[in-house]
């Protein structure tokens, strides 16, 4: 494995070898981090995975890219949250070219194991029930799936956990990239490790609910203080939402004592 890089300069110099650019979007917040990350691969034509925020300066920026790369031959999203796929109508308005992505009104609907491109979608559902990540040109193009730093929410959707981390066991045992690009943060240069990390994370997550559970606890605020005892205040609506994904893998298991506060929320505002 390699070692990480340190500088921004380090990075981008490191994903240049693999013809793969980095744009991050001037959106910055709890759930964005330091912004949303666009990719922009290859060339001749380029390709754009997630052409996030519609923010004029952003999308200015990758229109450079696609034009000193020799055109565009498509975009593809990871997922259909807004700050990944906002500025997706306005970038093909200027370069015309097929978009791809899991769901809704677009060229090419993805499936487990489809190419677009110079990309293999996989589908890796859990942050949102039709998240695909992207891997190609030696490296996965992640999302909400895994992030540069820190870890994500899970949508609480009908086997929204046990997809996830079948999701992620599926990355951990493929040999064919050596970075993760994540739709927030930094790339990450030790993929395995970083997919072990995420596994190893939600499992004590569970473990730490389970203990709750049996001592009597039984209200959101209860359970997050002790499975989520970390989460600082402004993510713990974020939590909330994760938290209710465990509980219905524990309700699906049989294993969800009675009397346990469950919150609703709609997905559609994630």
């Amino acid at each position: 494995m390699s070692a990480p890089p340190g500088p921004q300069g380090d990075e981008t110099e490191r994903l240049a070898r693999q013809d793969i650019l980095r744009l991050r979007a001037e959106n910055p917040g709890p759930l964005t981090l330091s912004g949303t990350n666009t990719w922009v691969i290859g060339r001749g034509p380029a390709w754009v995975i997630d052409p996030g925020p519609l923010l004029d300066e952003h999308l200015v920026r990758i229109l450079t890219a696609i034009d000193e790369r020799g055109g565009l031959g498509g975009v593809a999203l990871t997922h259909r949250h807004h700050d990944h796929d906002e500025g997706a109508q306005q970038l093909l308005s200027h370069h015309p070219a097929p978009l791809a992505a899991g769901s809704g009104d677009v060229d090419v609907t993805l499936t487990d194991g489809a190419a677009f491109g110079p990309l293999q979608a996989i589908a890796t559902p859990g942050h949102a029930v039709d998240h695909f990540s992207l891997v190609g040109m030696g490296a996965c193009f992640s999302g909400d799936a895994v992030l540069g730093e820190g870890s994500v929410f899970v949508a609480p959707y009908p086997g929204a956990l046990p997809s996830y981390m079948d999701a992620l066991s599926r990355l951990l045992a493929r040999d064919d990239f050596s970075v993760i690009c994540p739709g927030h943060g930094p790339a990450v240069w030790d993929p395995h490790a970083k997919l072990s990390e995420y596994i190893a994370h939600r499992q004590a997550r569970e473990r730490a609910l389970r203990e709750a559970l049996a001592q009597g606890k039984r209200t959101t605020d209860e359970l997050l203080d002790a499975a989520w005892p970390d989460v600082p205040a402004q993510l713990r609506p974020a939590a909330s939402v994760t938290l209710a994904a465990h509980l219905d893998k524990l309700e699906r298991e049989g294993a969800l004592p009675d009397g346990v506060e469950r919150l609703h929320f709609d997905l559609g505002a994630w």
